[in-house]
């Protein structure tokens, strides 16, 4: 009867620490892969405009985005409400669009640049005299490959 000590005080066995490791590294393998890096900071209004016929792009990696919009409520003071055009995290000029076409080229492979897609992010406020300018632009820096973004309408 040994085995039921009435007097002894039970001493809980220590907590093994060995697996701890091994949930960590699980926990950072899960928020690495699941999460996602924001590429860009809008600093434009872009609500797309909805269209029917819509189709998936195949390799994400091979667009360049031109972001053109109504600048948010803190860019206002400094430039306006009237739409602009914003590539990667900065306002820019429709004669700044060659060099930032020039410049997403050389960072891809040689076999990718002819189809490197330029999609237009347009908010559907955004009168077409700009976009038209975007696109002659493009044209001379020979952008041929043009896709305008827009979202599936509410059913």
């Amino acid at each position: 009867m040994s085995k039921f000590k009435k007097g002894g005080k039970n001493e809980l066995p220590p907590i093994s620490t060995a697996s701890l490791p091994d949930i960590v590294f699980m926990l950072l393998f899960f928020f690495m892969v699941s999460t996602t890096m924001r590429e860009v900071t809008l600093n434009v209004k872009v609500k797309l405009p909805t269209a029917t016929e819509l189709s998936k792009l195949e390799k994400k990696s091979l667009v360049s985005y031109i972001y053109i919009g109504e600048p948010l409520r803190q860019w206002q003071a400094k430039y306006g409400v009237a739409p602009r055009i914003q590539l990667n995290d900065q306002f820019a000029n429709v004669s700044d669009i060659s060099n930032f076409i020039i410049a997403e080229r050389e960072t891809r492979d040689e076999a990718e640049r002819p189809m490197m897609i330029t999609s237009l992010k347009v908010d559907e406020n955004t009168k077409m005299g700009i976009v038209t300018e975007v696109k002659q632009e493009l044209r001379k820096a020979a952008a041929l490959h043009i896709n305008y973004s827009s979202r599936k309408p509410a059913k």
